[in-house]
């Protein structure tokens, strides 16, 4: 774990805000980031001493983490990034898709020209992240173009649905985001012409299939790694 926090750089906490909080929204981020990795042995004294911290707040923080899925407490064994099932990943994935289905028939409602070539930037870097094969890169502007049409939707209560799943989406997502890629991107170009032609149900059924197949690519993947590790 030491050395997986060395090479990504993990930054020290910074002390205005409560600390366990900050502890918390810290290690969170790591293991979005795949920085410490499902069923990673989560030791406290080595984190404490690359967040900058004592043993406690990472200890509260732990707590926390366990009590909303992040991470698992195992009597004895200590505490290790929690290993998502197929049906998790099932049930938040489905309710993202409901969700974003929503945000693309209202962005195809009230998109003006100006939203329409933003999109278009945010497709490229993708695009461009893609071909430089950086997952992370790939994550972060995934997460930033369905962001911006959620926005374009206008609806603050839909948005603030959305945000609540974000990060847990982010953290299925950044292992696939690879393989997945190509076929993801070439569909936000189509969802992004339908959004263009001011389209909702072209927009809505595009975002459904969209979310649809990246739900099954990651429970497939997930039932795969299973396999493997049944049969070693």
């Amino acid at each position: 774990m030491r050395d997986a926090l060395t090479a990504a750089g993990a930054r020290r906490v910074t002390r205005p805000a409560p600390l366990r909080e900050a502890v918390f929204d810290t290690l969170v981020e790591l293991i979005v980031n795949g920085t410490l990795r499902p069923g990673q042995h989560l030791v406290e004294s080595e984190l404490a001493e690359h967040l900058g911290v004592s043993r406690q707040p990472v200890r509260e923080a732990l707590q926390r983490l366990k009590s909303e899925g992040w991470v698992d407490l195992r009597p004895a064994q200590g505490a290790f990034v929690h290993t998502p099932t197929e049906e998790e990943a099932a049930q938040l994935l489905s309710v993202r898709a409901v969700l974003e289905t929503h945000s693309a028939r209202g962005a195809a409602l009230h998109a003006t020209e100006q939203d329409i070539a933003r999109l278009w930037e945010l497709q490229e870097a993708g695009v461009r992240a893609l071909a430089a094969d950086d997952a992370r890169a790939i994550v972060e502007a995934n997460a930033v173009l369905h962001g911006f049409i959620t926005e374009l939707a206008g609806n603050a209560v839909l948005a603030e649905m959305i945000g609540q799943v974000d990060r847990r989406v982010r953290w299925y997502y950044t292992p696939i985001a690879r393989p997945r890629g190509k076929a993801a991107w070439n569909e936000h170009a189509t969802l992004i012409r339908a959004i263009a032609k001011g389209d909702p149900d072209r927009a809505e059924q595009l975002m459904r299939r969209h979310t649809e197949r990246t739900t099954d690519f990651y429970c497939k993947q997930i039932a795969a790694a299973a396999a493997e590790a049944a049969a070693g």
